[in-house]
């Protein structure tokens, strides 16, 4: 039963980590999408505290949580759609059956004979239902790319719900089937779950009105031939609201544009054709309003659509031949290929697509006979001799020159220096070992170029190595080292991939002290990216932090504090340090006299408090007079801190709540509902209402006794004072 509990769990947390990265929405369904991702993710917190969790979990929760796990599967194909689909595909879509919507109307409205006035209000009617349920008409008629679909369900209104709006309704069912009561979870997260819960049961059936505009933009371009002028206006309405702007957004566009007419069940060719003469139109306009764009994109190492080296802001681009671009990204082919159908790809695009797995033609459709690619050098010369005429820089195929991948300022100087290092570094000599592992510190602390290069230059696995010598300065060197490129975002993955963690948390354990001081800083570093809090945590780094913690200098105290505390954001983070002894290494510190770690104690025991093993911990630890003092005296952050922890510690405690109230918390508190931090004040007035309720509670049972023993009372005078019966003398007849 505890696996499948741990497994069903499992797939919960998996479900809406997948659905975490999904963003970018489509312009058509961006806010209902964003809302019901943000909704699911505020979900993680209660996964994470059930599968902590030591009790059983009730058979009708079990199914609610079977239920919710299908409505995330449901959920997640979704938002994955509404991510990565076409915007002029899905917009376009919307637009017909915005007008397919409008003819059935119209049609059943003037079929009768009713006056002019009547017609009128049954447009208002007709429209009031379109527009209450118009993005979900969209979203079921864009998933399933039928159009047979879309006729049925825009005159049945009951099947109009079956994607978006059944997702949600599911999601809410789910969660209202849960029994909160009997699961041991912390009433912070109670609490986030039932306004989730509220959320849903609004958003049920509420859905915002469409941009008409756009689609009515979108309309009149649609079926606008090659030769005919379109209004600017219409155009640079369209590029903004679509947000295709710039040359990336446009080349994702026709990628996106291709994945879903692929998918469609219909003949894509028609649609195809005008959805792509659309795009086309729209880039023209966006490279004769921005002549610079694709300069531009060339500096950030974008592809360029026509290799334009002009910065002359007052020269217009020319419109590159429709026999010159990808039919796919719809640029200016730099390598093109034939494929076995006849048609022409570039071939970066070509590769992808069939590394996707499709085995058709793009264009056409038709199934790929060999997946061979064959070069057209024909056209790559017309190309090039288009380019000469017109004074623009001929493509370069890729790999024709190497591509500089640094994004460091260094000098070759400092090149060659790092490279000389690093071959030091990589040496059997111990002092060489040394010296080049120092001076690799102090390099990679200089500036953020240094950074870069010295990690580009290949020195990270050779750090990592290193930190497992027996010479204690080289492993200084080298965990400190590590910390320095760590300050680098993009050094962090590396750091982690070439498995640097259980070196460092050797370290930690057994290095000296300045060297486990720059460990414990360098497991906060890398840290702060979430999924690493995980694998820093089953790495077994709690609890040497934990040490450090309790015997460190005051800086690795503060190392540690921060590196614990980051670490336990991650509900799974929480027990390990429960179980590692962290609870009184903390009191401990919160009671020493100037002790100067006041702040992180209680910042750590905030986040621990929430958990079912830290709640237990920190009671057994008798915190309540520090937490109560603190409240009283503390500054505004610690204050706060402070009543967060005695919230969750007197939440189904009355023992913990009498003895606050007996320590006079009452004062203190309600001057923090007045005067405290937003959270400060929120975690007061919660602590006041509890404390109303047992104060309430209390009188009410005193006078219950009292009442009990009155009676008690009354009832032995009562017998006290009874007459006894009279004597009475028999006499005997003798």
């Amino acid at each position: 039963m505890e696996e499948e509990k741990g497994e069903l769990v499992r797939s919960l947390t998996d479900a809406v980590n997948q659905i975490a990265p999904i963003g970018d929405y489509r312009c058509a369904v961006k806010k209902e999408f964003c809302n019901l991702a943000r909704r699911l993710k505020l979900l993680t917190p209660m996964f994470e505290e059930i599968r902590e969790s030591k009790e059983q979990i009730p058979e009708e929760t079990v199914k609610a949580l079977v239920s919710l796990k299908e409505a995330l599967v449901s959920a997640k194909e979704l938002l994955r759609f509404g991510s990565e689909g076409s915007k002029i595909y899905l917009t376009y879509y919307c637009l017909l059956c915005f007008r397919r919507f409008f003819e059935v109307v119209k049609l059943r409205v003037n079929g009768g004979k009713r006056g002019e006035m009547e017609r009128e209000r049954s447009r208002e009617v007709v429209l009031e239902a379109m527009i209450l349920n118009w993005v979900v008409i969209v979203t079921v008629f864009a998933l399933d790319f039928k159009l047979e679909l879309y006729y049925n369900t825009v005159l049945e209104r009951d099947q109009i719900m079956h994607k978006f709006h059944e997702v949600t309704a599911r999601v809410e069912q789910a969660l209202s089937g849960i029994s909160y009561e009997n699961l041991d979870i912390s009433d912070e997260v109670k609490e986030q779950v039932e306004l989730v819960l509220a959320q849903f049961r609004r958003a049920k059936g509420r859905v915002d009105v469409p941009d008409v505009e756009l689609y009515e933009d979108l309309l009149s371009l649609y079926n606008k031939s090659n030769d005919a002028a379109a209004d600017p206006d219409v155009l640079r309405r369209l590029a903004e609201k679509l947000q295709l702007v710039g040359i990336a957004e446009l080349t994702q566009e026709s990628l996106a544009l291709h994945e879903m007419v692929s998918a469609s069940c219909g003949d894509p060719g028609e649609t195809f054709e005008k959805m792509s003469n659309l795009l086309k139109i729209i880039k023209d306009f966006v490279q004769t309003e921005n002549p610079n764009l694709d300069a531009s994109a060339r500096e950030k190492n974008l592809p360029s659509s026509s290799g334009q080296a002009t910065t002359d802001g007052n020269h217009k681009t020319p419109v590159i031949p429709d026999d010159f671009r990808c039919p796919i990204s719809l640029e200016l082919m730099k390598d093109p290929v034939i494929v076995s159908t006849g048609q022409t790809y570039e071939r970066s695009c070509i590769e992808k697509w069939l590394e996707q797995g499709h085995g058709t033609c793009p264009k056409t459709q038709q199934t790929l006979s060999s997946p061979a690619l064959t070069p057209n050098y024909v056209l790559r010369s017309l190309i090039a001799q288009w380019c000469e005429a017109n004074g623009i820089e001929p493509p370069k195929r890729p790999g024709s020159s190497r591509p500089n991948k640094t994004t460091s300022a260094c000098s070759p100087a400092e090149r060659t220096k790092i490279e000389i290092l690093l071959r030091k570094l990589a040496s059997s000599s111990s002092e060489d070992q040394r010296m080049a592992a120092g001076e690799i510190r102090l390099l990679a602390k200089r500036n953020a170029d240094n950074r870069v290069a010295i990690a580009e230059a290949g020195a990270i696995p050779l750090l990592v190595t290193l930190l497992s010598t027996p010479d204690s300065r080289t492993q200084e060197h080298a965990v400190t080292a590590l910390l320095n490129l760590s300050i680098c975002e993009e050094n962090k993955g590396s750091i982690i991939s070439f498995g640097a963690v259980p070196g460092i948390v050797q370290v930690l354990k057994k290095g000296s002290m300045e060297a486990r001081e720059n460990a414990a800083a360098a497991l906060f570093s890398l840290s702060v990216v979430d999924e690493n809090k995980v694998t820093i945590g089953a790495s077994g780094a709690i609890p040497p932090l934990v040490t450090l913690l309790s015997e460190g200098t005051q800086r690795g105290k503060k190392d540690a504090a921060t590196a614990l505390f980051n670490l336990c954001i991650y509900q799974g983070n929480k027990g390990k340090a429960v179980r590692a002894g962290v609870v009184p290494t903390l009191m401990r510190l919160l009671r020493e006299p100037g002790g100067g770690m006041v702040d992180e104690a209680l910042a750590i025991l905030a986040i621990l408090s929430s958990h079912p093993e830290g709640k237990s911990a920190i009671g057994a630890a008798e915190a309540v007079p520090v937490l109560v003092d603190v409240i009283g005296n503390g500054s505004p952050r610690n204050r706060e801190n402070a009543a967060a922890v005695l919230v969750h510690l007197c939440a189904g405690d009355q023992q913990h709540l009498a003895e606050a109230q007996e320590l006079g918390v009452m004062g203190p508190l309600m001057d923090l509902a007045q005067n405290g931090t937003d959270r400060g004040k929120r975690k007061a007035a919660q602590l006041l209402e509890r404390m109303s309720r047992f104060v309430e509670q209390q009188k009410l049972a005193q006078a219950q006794a009292e009442a009990q023993a009155q009676q008690s009372q009354s009832q032995s005078q009562s017998e006290i004072q009874q007459p006894h019966p009279p004597s009475v003398a028999y006499t005997v007849d003798r």
